[in-house]
This record gives structure tokens, sequence and C-alpha cells, in this order.
């Protein structure tokens, strides 16, 4: 099943639903439905969103599960932040700056308090690095 469109591929207007049919009787609603913000996500962010509420939010399962970094996590769900909408993204590089010494400092707190691994927080580091 395709994802709604959200513009007018004519006009580049806010498109609405006007019917909704019922798969299995046929029964057809008639009117005018707005789509939930989550329909402006891509698939893979879906995807990615379910997966993160069904391990209830803890980025540590999500880690394990997708085989990721904290870091990576965290950037994907700042991505769907955007993609709804919620936020936009305008930092300047000294604010990338500060943000890096953040993380750095993020990493240095979960392995005082025992929540990743020295070996984990050495590539998590390592990640923070330009390349």
């Amino acid at each position: 099943m395709r994802k709604l469109l959200e513009m007018c591929p004519a006009c580049a207007g806010e498109l609405i639903v006007t019917q909704q049919t019922c798969v299995r009787c046929s029964t057809s609603v008639v009117g005018e439905f707005k789509p939930t913000i989550f329909a402006r996500l891509s698939p893979e962010n879906l995807a990615f969103l379910e997966l993160f509420i069904k391990n209830k939010g803890n980025v540590k399962e999500m880690e394990r599960e997708m085989g990721e970094s904290y870091w990576a996590i965290r950037n994907r769900i700042n991505e769907i932040i955007e993609e709804l909408g919620l936020e936009k993204k305008n930092v300047e590089p000294s604010e990338a700056m500060v943000d890096i010494k953040e993380q750095r400092q993020t990493i240095l707190n979960r392995l005082d308090q025992g929540d990743i691994s020295v070996d984990e927080a050495t590539e998590m580091l390592k990640q923070l690095r330009p390349h």
C-alpha cells in the first residue's frame, strides 16, 4: 500500500483524505480526514519509530537490537523530530562544538554509571572525531 501523499502533485497544495473504505466489507466513509503527523515519516523512519516504541525508548536496547551506536540512534531520533516538523535544524559551527562536548560528557557519565563498558565508551568517543 502506498504512503499518503502530503502535497498536490499539480499545485503543491495541502491534500486531505476524503474517503476511507473497509477492506473487509467495502463500507465507505466520506468526509475530510487529516492524516496524523506520522504520515510524514519515510517508511524507514516509521519502522525505526515503531522499534523505538517497542523498546520503550530504551536506547541501550536499541543499540543491541540494531547493532548501532548510541550516537547513530540519537541522530536518527533527531532526524525523525525534524522530519515531523517538531524542531528545525539550524546548528551553527560553535553550537556543533558545544554539542560534541556534551556528547563526550554524556558518554563519560554513562561509563561512570555502568551503563556502558570501557570498550563501548571508547568506540563511541572515536565516532565523535571528525573523519
